[in-house]
């Protein structure tokens, strides 16, 4: 008998504006509802909240005039996987001591992903963090 294997796929280009940041995160969070991941659940909060911080560093640290960000979400074999790629080559994200009221972001995304990282790119990285499906992130 075989099991079935639910995978999902979500991808999108997005301005590498605010406007597009806010517009990235909320699709993140319909998505996430659609697939079976209710708006007010564990799951759908902790990827949104991921999603918010890496397409705002998108928005702010690896903008490119005149080039847009990208963010790709999968489900399969009980990840979710959440990618956020710009074309900023030279500018790497790392953990970092929050300064005033910036710096903490990545800090955030270590907190709520079993797993984040960076993949160079040509041109330019794709910040990835992933969580894994458990019964405490579905309720």
């Amino acid at each position: 008998m075989k099991s079935e294997i639910s995978t999902h796929e979500f991808a999108m280009r997005f301005t590498s504006t605010p406007r597009g940041a806010r517009l990235a995160r909320r699709l993140v969070s319909l998505r996430l509802h659609e697939w079976g991941h209710a708006y007010d659940g564990p799951l759908n909060e902790a990827v949104t909240l991921i999603a918010a911080e890496l397409v705002a560093n998108a928005v702010r640290h690896g903008h490119v005039p005149g080039r847009d960000f990208r963010l790709r979400l999968t489900e399969s074999s009980g990840t979710l996987r959440l990618e956020v790629s710009d074309t900023r080559t030279e500018r790497l994200p790392e953990l970092r001591v929050p300064a005033g009221e910036s710096g903490r972001g990545l800090l955030l995304v270590e907190a709520l992903a079993d797993k984040w990282g960076v993949t160079p790119l040509q041109p330019g990285k794709s910040v990835w963090a992933e969580v894994w499906l458990s019964p405490a992130t579905q309720r």
